[in-house]
Formats: C-alpha cells, structure tokens, sequence
C-alpha cells in the first residue's frame, strides 16, 4: 500500500479534483499520468483543485497560491482554467500500484478517505472513480470492495 509522504506543512506531490465539493486525491510516482487523468476527470465534469502539488489540512485540500488554477498538459503546455478553492478529500487514487479486481477495504492513512488502486489508463477509469466517489457520497453504497467498510447512513 502506497502512503502519501507529508512535510509538516501538509504539502503532497498530489493532484486533486472535485464533483460538488467531494475531492479525489489523485497520488502516484512520477510520470504515472496523475495529470492526465484529472484532465480526463475534467473533461467529464469535475473541476480542478490542484495540480502537481496539494496542501492537505486535515481531509481539506487546496493548491498552493502560486500555482492555483494552472494544470500541466504534456505536448500542450500550462493552462489556467477554472479551479476549486478547497474540497473535502474523500476518495484517494493511488495510480502505478496494479488494480484488484474486488480489493479489500482500504483507506488513506492521511485523510481516513476510501483509497483504490487503479492504472489511469485502463479503460472505464474516469466512470469506476465517479462511482466510488457515489459510493462514498450516495447514491451508491459500497457492499463489498476498497469502501466495503464506510458506514452505512
């Protein structure tokens, strides 16, 4: 299992986006399309919180001032785009670590949010990632799988 390695201050080579303030940290090591997939996560509704680096309070994530707003797109450059101020982390994606196919429940060690293991490319990743942050938010419930474990409401 992967652990986010967090300064004092609370900052994570991180991305994060969000769907209605829900936050997904997205982890993984270099290269590992942490970028390209909240870009995708974009494209399909979400808005950006941070890219490349995250400040975490607690289960609060934010982008540090100078690079709020901007997201890096390989082969296109820097943009600004719109960007959520802070969201409540509540699904972890850990990319580059291999993907079960019924994992065990997990959870961040960091912020206590679901954590899953996916490969960013693998087809259908943006819909499993907006089903498990459903799940973790209604209207799904996890019966089994990593967020078998959250409390049932």
């Amino acid at each position: 299992m992967s652990v986010l390695s967090c300064p004092s201050e609370g900052s994570v080579h991180a991305c994060c986006v969000a769907w209605k303030g829900k936050g997904v940290l997205i982890s993984g090591p270099p290269g590992s399309g942490k970028s390209e997939l909240a870009l995708r996560l974009m494209d399909a509704g979400f808005d950006l919180v941070a890219d490349d680096r995250v400040l975490l309070d607690g289960t609060v994530a934010s982008a540090p001032d100078r690079i709020a707003g901007l997201i890096e797109i390989r082969g296109v450059g820097i943009l600004r785009t719109p960007f959520v101020i802070k969201a409540t982390v509540r699904l972890r994606v850990c990319l580059g670590e291999g993907q079960p196919r019924l994992p065990e429940p997990c959870r961040d060690p960091w912020t206590g949010a679901v954590m899953l293991h996916l490969e960013p490319g693998f087809p259908g990743t943006v819909a499993r990632i907006r089903a498990a942050l459903k799940a973790c938010c209604g209207p799904y419930e996890w019966i089994a799988g990593a967020g078998g474990d959250v409390a049932k409401t």
